[in-house]
């Protein structure tokens, strides 16, 4: 299992995935807006949403968890 953090904080604009979908490697997981650029998260590996932490308009500070993998 891999949970996906924030690597700088920012608003969460988008959730691009929900729990039991299946990614593969860099699909996109969540928008975030952040010095008012627009930075997708990819996933690291492919893999199972396990649990999404983050919902759209949440603001998060780095090292926060956006979700779980499996």
């Amino acid at each position: 299992m891999a949970v996906v953090r924030a690597e700088m904080a920012g608003k969460v604009l988008e959730v691009c995935v929900v729990e039991g979908d299946a990614v593969g490697e860099d699909q996109d997981l969540v928008i975030i807006e952040s010095m008012k650029m627009q930075i997708p998260v990819g996933s690291p590996e492919e893999g199972t949403v396990k649990k999404v932490f983050v919902a759209p308009e949440q603001f998060l500070n780095e090292g926060d968890p956006i979700v779980e993998l499996g």
